[in-house]
């Protein structure tokens, strides 16, 4: 009997001691904290302000003086600024513990520039009269190079513009049927920056700025010479560029969190 109970007393220690065993605290498990990242598609839309880099500088490509000053024909003239809007679409890869962003976009907007002036205005025999219009449209595709701070993010941006450009001379007293003109949908180039924060999982706002260069454009026409003989005459327009700000908000398709241990 006495060894019965013994060996009872023995089992029941050894079951007190494993339970101990499994009442010990297990080893602390990392936290996981949210953390903002940028990889995702987005839609948005932006407004804005554009306007001229430089003056418009005309100049008769034929070296002739079509007016009777005897003056050569080149002048300058300032394009007016122009409301800027539209809308854009793009993706980001924003690779996991990395703080930078590689995108594409593609930017489809309206912008109107415009610009007249006549040849040598102190002129008493002025006639020659240009104008210029930019837009009434314009796109790009670009791609994005971007440094994020959590859900700030500030970014280069540069690749191919689209714009449509038309220059027309005209005169106005010695040869009212001539008209030199062109319309001419140009690719150029376009590089910029800018910031971008977002203030929820989905949505963020940015503010860009961009710059469009511009090649020259001539403007050519026939006249039947009412004043100085029939002949083609030609104007060269030389555009320097066109600046654009705006400020923009995008919502990103499937925008969430990662998931990076925290100890």
């Amino acid at each position: 009997m006495k060894k019965i109970l013994l060996t009872t007393v023995a089992v029941l220690g050894f079951a007190s001691v494993a339970s101990a065993a499994d009442l010990r605290p297990l080893p602390a498990r990392p936290l996981v904290a949210p953390v903002y990242n940028w990889t995702s598609c987005y839609i948005g839309g932006y407004v804005g302000g554009a306007w001229g880099a430089e003056s418009v500088r005309v100049h008769d490509v034929n070296g002739y003086n079509f007016n009777l000053s005897g003056l050569y024909d080149a002048w300058n003239y300032d394009l007016k600024s122009s409301f800027l809007g539209g809308g854009t679409l793009g993706c980001n890869w924003q690779p996991i513990g990395s703080p930078f962003v590689i995108g594409a976009e593609g930017e489809i907007g309206y912008l109107r520039l415009t610009a007249s002036a006549l040849d040598f205005p102190a002129d008493p025999f002025q006639s020659i009269n240009s104008s210029v219009r930019i837009g009434d449209w314009y796109g790009m595709a670009t791609g994005r190079l971007g440094y994020a701070w959590d859900r700030a993010m500030v970014y280069l941006k540069g690749g191919v513009a689209f714009v449509d450009v038309n220059a027309t001379v005209t005169d106005l007293v010695f040869n009212p049927d001539f008209i030199a003109q062109t319309t001419e949908s140009l690719a150029t180039w376009t590089v910029g920056g800018g910031i971008e924060w977002a203030f929820d999982w989905n949505w963020s706002v940015k503010a860009e700025y961009m710059f469009i260069g511009l090649d020259n454009v001539s403007a050519c026409g026939y006249t039947t010479g009412v004043a100085f003989g029939p002949g083609t005459y030609c104007w060269n327009h030389e555009l320097d560029g066109i600046h654009t700000a705006k400020i923009g908000l995008n919502y990103r398709f499937g925008g969430g969190p990662s998931l990076v241990p925290r100890y």
